[in-house]
């Protein structure tokens, strides 16, 4: 907000000083010829500085017309009345005083006036709920001093609004110089008004509110203490969400025109509301527990780990966790291959274009497009049905079945219309909402991208709302804080290949040859769920990540585990621990 020193009042470098010779009588033309009165001298302000007696009594003057509300008086006993006026003006329409009394005072020092600007005057007697500190400081050349030229001056400034009995009282300072007519005039400056005020700024009136109180759970319980959310919760106390208009109070601030700085607190006009409590989605009950899975992973592989979990009916974000905690969210920025998890949004497109889950799939031990790819297991299975194929996760049938089936393409098209992928959410705090590879691509990478290789790129967050999105038949754009806006996909799937893609994800806990079976065993309510374990360099010994996306009733989560190995390994136990707690709130 501040703009460096504070024009001085005058120097004998800036007085403006008529050039020899520049006004003068006419020459004389011919005999008896008369010359014509000389134009009037401009008056201009001489190096010789008022007497004691004089700067007193031009500043008395001043300041009674302005109290008087003669702004245009006023400015007339000023060095620069056109730029006196606009400013006086600009003070009344904008701070809008019902009363304004201005008091002489004494003969002062450039001190006293570069202490003043030190701090918002406001800020010593706005109510402790408002004020805040300007943070300015005053430069050793920011004085109001006239020099030798001038009288420096202060005065009482008291000035009363309607409707309340606060009233702003601060200290003025001004600078009286002599002029060429023999009168004083106060040098003109943004300081005259405000010893805060610079060069381009103005003083207003606007609405102020009070902060939070504090940043709850959705169920008004403390979220201080969970370290992963602790960039979350920052990120809401410096820009909090939009607050009720009827809680505002009224404010005196000096603030920049073009739009630049903060606006600078002087005084508090009608006090705010109290601050409201901030009430986010998370949930701290299932915050816990999620942390504690990821932790314990972390712990267990000496690797990172994350989570998310969603409320599928609203895209509520309930949990948001990363081992460790501080340093990158993973969980909700992240962009890494998820493995076969991407293969509930590549199983979607396969129903859709008609593959029934009972059609067989044959699952070869290899298949090859340019690259030849390989499965976790090395039996031929050309028997398989696609529900079978997605209970074990066979890449080369998904490789196999999508090439013939999908157009390039058409994975990212699905990806995005049914699952938003891409759509660039707002949840509330920066994130990667995915991104899947649209046509163009090599018949490599388009092979990869089918299940989950290739240049797919998600994270947690984006994973959990996929499982969200099975769970309700609708996306849901996730968010952090109710009411903000959540952009819509562009369909849903039909209630016939919801079920069947619902049945096939209950099939990879319930199915014996499930690769995450018994992990929710004995746990109420509708599952379903899909692993995923992801290669992240093209050497085949290199570790992978482990993922798993999966929901239980009106609750859906992701895990990763970054070197986590299989999905099952790492992956599905951590996100099986917030399952299990399930959505309560």
């Amino acid at each position: 907000m501040r703009q460096g020193a504070k024009t001085a009042i005058v120097s004998v470098a800036a007085a403006a000083m008529l050039a020899a010779g520049g006004y003068g009588a006419y020459s004389l033309v011919g005999s008896g010829s008369k010359s014509p009165a000389a134009a009037p001298k401009p008056r201009t302000v001489v190096a010789e500085p008022p007497s004691a007696d004089l700067a007193a009594s031009g500043a008395k003057s001043f300041l009674a017309a302005w109290s008087s509300g003669d702004l245009q008086g006023a400015a007339k006993l000023t060095d620069d009345p056109q730029s006196a006026l606009a400013a006086l003006t600009a003070f009344q329409q904008q701070v809008k005083p019902s009363a304004v009394t201005l008091t002489p005072g004494t003969p002062t020092t450039p001190a006293a006036f570069a202490s003043a600007t030190a701090q918002p005057s406001g800020a010593a007697t706005a109510k402790p709920s408002t004020a805040a500190s300007a943070g300015a400081s005053a430069s050793p050349s920011a004085s109001a001093s006239a020099g030798p030229t001038g009288v420096l001056l202060n005065f009482k400034s008291h000035v009363e609004f309607a409707g309340t009995t606060n009233t702003w009282d601060y200290t003025g300072f001004l600078g009286v110089v002599k002029m060429s007519d023999g009168t004083a005039a106060v040098h003109w400056a943004p300081t005259v008004i405000n010893p805060h005020l610079g060069p381009g700024e103005q003083i207003v009136t606007q609405p102020v509110y009070n902060p939070p109180t504090k940043i709850t759970d959705r169920n008004g319980q403390s979220l201080a203490n969970f370290p992963s959310l602790s960039q979350i919760l920052l990120n809401f106390q410096q820009n909090p969400p939009a607050v009720n208009p009827a809680d505002a109070g009224s404010g005196v601030a000096i603030v920049n025109p073009a739009g630049k700085g903060k606006p600078e607190p002087l005084f508090t006009v009608t006090d705010p509301k109290p601050g409201q409590p901030i009430k986010l989605t998370l949930d701290a009950t299932l915050e816990a527990a999620a942390q504690t899975a990821v932790d314990e992973q972390a712990a267990k592989l000496k690797q990172p780990a994350a989570m998310v979990a969603i409320e599928p009916s609203t895209g509520n974000i309930l949990a948001v966790a990363n081992s460790p905690a501080t340093g990158f969210n993973t969980a909700l920025q992240g962009q890494t291959a998820p493995g076969s998890t991407m293969k509930v949004i590549t199983a979607s497109a396969l129903l859709e274009a008609g593959i029934d889950p009972s059609a067989t799939m044959p699952c070869p031990s290899s298949y090859t497009v340019g690259t030849t790819y390989h499965n976790d297991f090395k039996d031929d299975e050309p028997n398989n049905t696609f529900m079978q194929d997605f209970t074990v996760s066979c890449n080369t049938a998904f490789i196999k079945q999508s090439t013939t089936t999908l157009q390039s393409g058409q994975l990212a098209k699905q990806a995005g219309d049914v699952f938003g992928i891409g759509l660039n959410w707002k949840i509330g705090f920066p994130s990667f909402d995915g991104s899947v590879p649209g046509p163009g691509q090599t018949k490599d990478e388009t092979a990869g991208e089918y299940f989950g290789q290739g240049k797919d790129l998600m994270n947690p967050l984006t994973m959990a709302s996929v499982a969200a999105t099975v769970e309700s038949g609708t996306f849901k754009q996730p968010v952090l804080l109710a009411g903000l806006p959540q952009l819509p996909a562009a369909r849903q799937l039909s209630p016939d290949t919801l079920t069947k893609l619902r049945s096939m994800m209950n099939s990879v806990l319930t199915n014996p040859a499930g690769t995450a079976y018994n992990a929710l065993q004995g746990v109420s309510g509708t599952i379903g769920g899909k692993t995923g374990t992801a290669e992240t360099s093209s050497d085949p010994k290199a570790p992978t990540n482990s993922w798993f996306t999966g929901y239980r009733d009106n609750l859906a989560v992701s895990a990763e585990v970054i070197n986590g190995g299989f999905g099952a390994a790492a992956a599905v136990p951590a996100a099986a621990e917030v399952l299990k707690v399930g959505n309560n709130g």
